[in-house]
């Protein structure tokens, strides 16, 4: 089959994944020169104890060396003593002092070849071990660190390296701006808009009710000027259109910040994204990663803070399962770029995270190995942990640290190392792999902007639905081994669409007509189309969605949605032996075939071949009711309604597995968060030469029983 995408063709018989198109949807300079490097820094904050001098610097960076460690993602020195001091250590010692690791190198062209003299056909694995590459590169690292010491001389300060996720320059997070902000929004408005007759449309003025004070529309800019700020929280789209401005000063914000960064040091990595979970209600705190993410593109790397206290109170301290959903997301924004975990846990954290206290886990060499082979499988290519060693007083005395409260090395921090060794044996192979996704979930910020527009009149729990619901359909993929991948709304305008058999809309409660275009594009070329409740509830401008009978939905779908109802208060729906929660929408089916109904006999889910492909329609909170762990009926169906005629290409029986393909292997990543077992492995059409534990480098027979060790998980290396 061939699919057509721009103006360029792409053959899925030769490339049925897409994945040339996948490399270049963030191709650019820095993006080239890291996939030459292909650096996996395993870094860790070090924190200067005191007494520590010189003689006990150097010993904790020979351990961490020994241990498998080439970076410091960062350096914490007590009075007396400054960063660019203890990084010439470092240096000396064999460690990176940056979190970036030899990201930071100069790019390696064949001018710099020819002038360390060597033969332009090495190959790019020997010469980034060659002794004059690695001596002139740490003579780079080293001006660094000294031209670092003359600009804070000079200025007082260091530039600043690395964005935050949300400033709050403009105002509070949701809708609250600044004096400042409100003149820069009004601006903003006139921009987005051009006219007030435009304006008045999209923020809804023509319907009734919802008028600055419900009096008339807006009558001129100036009238505009006196009265916007009275629409109240009944109209959603200006509601919408402060986030996204806010989103969008962000985004010049930082990019003010890379432009000064790179003046000072172009072969250095800025890091964008910041200390904010992916489950947080990203849209209500005026931030959009994805577009972070894009920024990225031309400076370095994207990545999120992950630290389980502060970041899983969203999914009630959930770890295992939502260590891939989390990584996978910041993965997935920026497909072909360089993501990666630059702020993450360490060790045990019982007194510090969002909610105080309450998120009573252990931090062992388990769950690292759980935590970083699920990292490693959505894609990321390194890590930096808070911290190496802890903070002795005060806040955070203690916590999220490698070693213990003695300062003595701890099995967890020798996993880490480990797996950090045997990410480095086989980097080129994890730079050059890919994931091979069956389903793509979709991930829409405007969807989940006007979810968060609904709450400016109380109900808070609606910012938080989207993200239940990606979660929902997320774990239901991950229990049953199915591969997906996150992809979003401008992915598909770039043609990333065909990469997927199936597409999932989970609650896309505002569906945009562009949206529904290029939707039923993907289905009429063949491709499986499967929306839930509420998706197509509203359009982009929070007017209601048309899906009556001759709608552009109605013919993709076969089915027209009447009304939406609810499940669970006054009445109990059942579907086979699921009882159904939440809203259910009223499908009158047109030309759609009715898959499944309710015990009362109302068409639950319904099937229409539009084109070469399939639209289905849940008329049911699927993904949400999945949400929390143990609801296997709700996800057993989930699964059949999604996945149709397609399978899991690979199965582990008893052990979550992802799995990442590579030209020389394929890499497999089991995770178990139960008790020791031995698991199947059943690798379907593949066949592979041999396979063996990346970490141990012991050999592993696919044909018997993989043994993995009680909450905890191994890596296996099978070779093409």
């Amino acid at each position: 089959m061939v699919w057509l995408i721009s103006t360029t063709a792409y053959s899925q018989s030769s490339d049925p994944f897409l994945h040339k198109l996948y490399d270049r949807l963030h191709e650019s300079r820095a993006q080239t020169k890291y996939r030459q490097l292909a650096p996996i820094p395993v870094g860790a904050v070090y924190v200067q104890r005191p007494g520590e001098g010189e003689k006990e610097i150097r010993e904790h960076f020979r351990t961490m060396k020994r241990l498998g460690f080439n970076a410091l993602k960062q350096i914490m020195t007590v009075p007396g003593w400054t960063i660019e001091q203890v990084q010439l250590m470092a240096l000396e010692e064999g460690i990176i002092p940056w979190w970036y690791g030899e990201g930071g190198w100069e790019a390696i062209t064949d001018n710099l070849l020819k002038k360390l003299a060597i033969p332009l056909q090495t190959p790019m694995t020997e010469v980034r071990r060659h002794p004059r590459i690695i001596a002139y590169q740490t003579e780079v690292l080293r001006r660094r660190i000294l031209n670092t010491q003359a600009y804070i001389k000079t200025n007082g300060r260091p530039l600043k390296d690395r964005s935050v996720a949300y400033e709050p320059e403009l105002g509070g997070r949701g809708f609250d701006l600044t004096e400042r902000g409100k003149q820069q929004f009004r601006q903003w408005v006139r921009k987005q808009y051009g006219t007030i007759g435009q304006l008045n449309k999209a923020w809804n003025q023509h319907h009734a009710g919802l008028q600055p004070g419900e009096t008339e529309p807006f009558q001129s800019w100036d009238d505009f000027e006196q009265r916007y700020d009275k629409l109240g929280g009944k109209e959603y789209r200006h509601l919408h259109d402060i986030l996204n401005f806010k989103a969008e000063h962000g985004i010049a914000s930082i990019r003010q910040t890379c432009e000064q960064f790179r003046a000072f040091d172009s072969s250095a990595v800025f890091r964008g994204g910041g200390e904010i979970g992916l489950f947080h209600p990203l849209a209500w705190y005026g931030v959009d990663l994805e577009r972070i993410a894009d920024l990225m593109t031309q400076y370095g790397s994207f990545y999120p803070s992950i630290h389980f206290a502060w970041h899983y109170g969203e999914v009630n301290y959930e770890l295992v399962r939502p260590f891939y959903m989390q990584a996978s997301l910041a993965n997935d924004f920026f497909k072909g770029g360089w993501a990666a975990t630059w702020e993450s846990t360490g060790g045990p954290q019982q007194f510090s995270g969002g909610r105080g206290g309450g998120a009573d886990f252990t931090v062992d060499e388990g769950t690292i190995t759980q935590f970083l082979l699920s990292q490693i499988a959505a894609g990321f290519r390194g890590w930096g942990a808070w911290a190496y060693n802890a903070r002795t007083a005060g806040w955070e005395a203690g916590e999220y640290a490698l070693l213990d409260r003695h300062n003595q090395v701890t099995p967890r921090a020798i996993r880490m190392g480990q797996i950090g060794q045997a990410a480095n044996r086989y980097r080129d192979e994890l730079w050059a792999a890919h994931k091979e996704p069956v389903v793509g979930v979709l991930y829409d910020w405007h969807n989940e902007a006007m979810w968060a527009a609904m709450t400016e009149s109380g109900r808070d729990e609606f910012k938080h639905r989207p993200m239940q619901a990606r979660v929902g359909v997320s774990r239901a993929l991950i229990n049953a081994n199915v591969p997906f991948e996150y992809v979003t709304v401008p992915d598909l305008k770039k043609g990333l669409g065909p990469r997927y058999k199936v597409i999932y809309l989970p609650a896309e409660l505002s569906l945009s007509d562009e949206l529904l275009k290029l939707l039923t594009t993907y289905v009429e070329q063949g491709g499986r189309l499967v929306l839930d409740v509420p998706s197509a509830y509203y359009d982009d401008y929070a007017a209601l969605f048309p899906t009556n009978d001759g709608t552009p939905f109605e013919r993709l779908t076969g089915v027209t949605i009447r009304e939406y109802q609810g499940a669970g208060a006054n009445r109990t729906y059942k579907l086979g032996e699921t009882t159904v929660t939440g809203m259910i929408a009223s499908l009158l089916p047109t030309k759609a075939k009715v898959i499944s109904r309710y015990d009362d006999g109302q068409p639950a889910v319904t099937e229409h071949r539009f084109g070469k492909g399939t639209a289905v329609v849940l008329g049911y909170e699927a993904a949400r009711m999945c949400f929390r762990p143990n609801n296997a009926a709700s996800e057993k169906q989930l699964l059949a309604s999604t996945l149709g005629p397609y399978q899991a290409p690979y199965t582990c029986d008893g052990a979550i597995a992802y799995r990442l393909a590579s030209p020389q292997a394929d890499h497999y990543f089991l995770v178990n968060d139960g008790p020791a077992k031995s698991v199947t492995l059943a690798t379907g059409t593949m066949r592979y030469k041999n396979a063996k534990d990346a970490v141990t480098s012991e050999p592993i027979n696919l044909s018997q029983p993989i043994r993995i060790d009680a909450n905890s998980g191994r890596w296996v290396r099978a070779e093409r």
